[in-house]
Parts: structure tokens; C-alpha cells; sequence
């Protein structure tokens, strides 16, 4: 596998960060090599949060993504105009158009407007739009199995939350056919 250098960016309280762990606990499953780095603004919820995650098949020599992100997945208006400039040509931008009516403005790269909030809605929690993102992100990627992001998803969550395995797959699932 080449190595996915991804951007998960929104506002506090989305689950950006989570996003990004499960994905991270899923390369480690599956025996890959992994790194996750959290960035947080000064405020609790609401605030800005996005994190860096890499999941390769060789040792990742740093966490850090500056310009160099094979995706960015974005939940929010500041977030795409913040890391929009940071995908590499050929990259993908994955965009939460529940919340961002604003387009790409780059034509170098692979574009999803995928209605997240929306979904989640459907499903009946608005709690899963990340999850949605990622489901629509691992469709476009492979770069995880989505079996692994649910086995993790136990791991990092602990057995009181696995009661919402099966609300989290179906929102995974929802997010694929999204971009199909």
C-alpha cells in the first residue's frame, strides 16, 4: 500500500479527533504502521480541532502533514479554507457539504461533497456525521477495512459504547454508498 497522509479537520465537538484514532487503531490491526497527531484550539467544543494521521506499510518518519496531505477530510467552511492548499496534486478533499457550500476551488484534485449531516440525520444521530465522512473515505481509499475501524472502534471506545457498533457500521456504509 502507498502511504495515506490524511488531513481530519472540523470544529470541536465533531469528532475529527475520533475520526482520525480509529483510523489510526485500524492500521495497527492490521499490522501497519500508523502515527496520529492532534491539534486542538483553546476551546472545548466549538472551537477549531483537526489531526494528522498517516497509515503506511513503512515506517513513518514524521507525524507532521504540512503540504504534503494525500487527502483532507473537512467538516467545516474554515477547515477547507485552511487545509484546501495543503493535498498534494492528485490528492483528495472530502467535504462535509451539509456545512460547506463553498466548492473546491483547486482543480488538482479529487473532489466528494458528501452530505454528512444529512445522513446522520437519516440514521437518527447527528453524533455519526464522522462517521459518514469516513465511511465515504475508506470507499474512495481502501486504506483500512471498515471491519478493522469497527473492531477498533471497541478498542478505543471500550465495552459500555459497543452498543453503537451497529449505528457507527451503518453510518460507514451510508458514507460509501455516498461516493459510489
Amino acid at each position: 500500500m502507498a502511504t495515506e497522509r490524511i488531513i481530519c479537520a472540523g470544529f470541536g465537538g465533531q469528532g475529527v479527533m475520533s475520526m482520525g484514532m480509529l483510523m489510526t487503531y485500524a492500521g495497527m490491526l492490521e499490522d501497519k504502521e500508523v502515527s496520529w497527531l492532534p491539534s486542538y484550539g483553546p476551546e472545548m467544543r466549538g472551537g477549531t480541532a483537526n489531526c494528522a494521521v498517516t497509515v503506511s506499510s513503512t515506517p513513518v518518519g514524521s507525524p507532521i502533514i504540512t503540504d504534503d496531505a494525500t487527502t483532507a477530510i473537512v467538516m467545516n467552511l474554515p477547515s477547507l479554507i485552511k487545509f484546501e492548499k495543503d493535498v498534494v496534486e492528485g490528492g483528495k478533499i472530502l467535504v462535509n457539504s451539509s456545512l460547506i457550500d463553498q466548492k473546491v476551488e483547486r482543480t488538482d484534485v479529487e473532489t466528494y461533497y458528501v452530505p454528512a449531516n444529512e445522513i446522520a440525520l437519516e440514521l437518527g444521530n447527528a453524533k455519526v456525521a464522522n462517521m459518514v465522512m469516513l465511511g465515504a473515505y475508506l470507499e474512495i481509499t481502501k486504506t483500512v477495512e471498515v471491519e478493522s475501524v469497527l473492531e477498533a472502534f471497541k478498542k478505543v471506545f471500550g465495552p459500555s459504547k459497543e452498543k453503537f457498533v451497529p449505528l457507527n457500521k451503518s453510518a460507514l456504509e451510508r458514507g460509501a454508498a455516498a461516493v459510489k
